[in-house]
């Protein structure tokens, strides 16, 4: 089995607070608290195989301490980033050859991939959430090229700083 971590970033503060393009906005303090905490959340769950992340600042730096605590590159992700196409994320998560995977994203590409997910018959739960700094689970079958995820499961921002 194959599975892939689907992490949305880290608080990141107020779009309209910053005066920079938005794929530059970086975290803010509460973010850099959840990246860390999250970090070692994921690091329990076994071996990380890769870590991918959408360019935006604010998606890299969330997967910053994973990186460091992992050993492994966080690798940039075009197909990640904000406004891209939920159904080619599909695509590239099911082209993955790794057995786990950690990609971090935005709200409006992971919501996408969750409501395929759903249509495809992949149970959700009764109120599914995609919180700033929680992680969606994803259990693909060794040959994932056809058809949806064996199953999903929802992990909550580290309980310590919630969403």
């Amino acid at each position: 089995m194959r599975r892939a971590f689907l992490v949305r970033h880290g608080r990141a503060g107020s779009r309209t607070d910053f005066a920079g393009r938005d794929a530059l906005r970086p975290l803010d303090a509460k973010g850099r608290r959840q990246a860390l905490a999250l970090s070692r959340a994921l690091a329990g769950h076994g071996a990380l195989d890769r870590l991918l992340s959408s360019p935006a600042r604010r998606c890299l730096e969330t997967l910053a301490p994973l990186g460091d605590l992992t050993g492994r590159p966080v690798e940039e992700a075009g197909w990640l980033a904000e406004g891209s196409d939920p159904l080619a994320a599909v695509e590239q998560l099911r082209a993955i050859e790794e057995a786990v995977v950690v990609c971090c994203s935005h709200g409006d590409v992971i919501w996408g991939i969750l409501e395929w997910a759903a249509r495809g018959g992949v149970r959700l739960g009764d109120h599914p959430d995609a919180a700033k700094a929680s992680t969606w689970i994803l259990d693909w079958p060794d040959e994932p090229a056809e058809g949806v995820p064996l199953r999903a499961g929802y992990l909550p921002p580290p309980a310590e700083l919630g969403g």
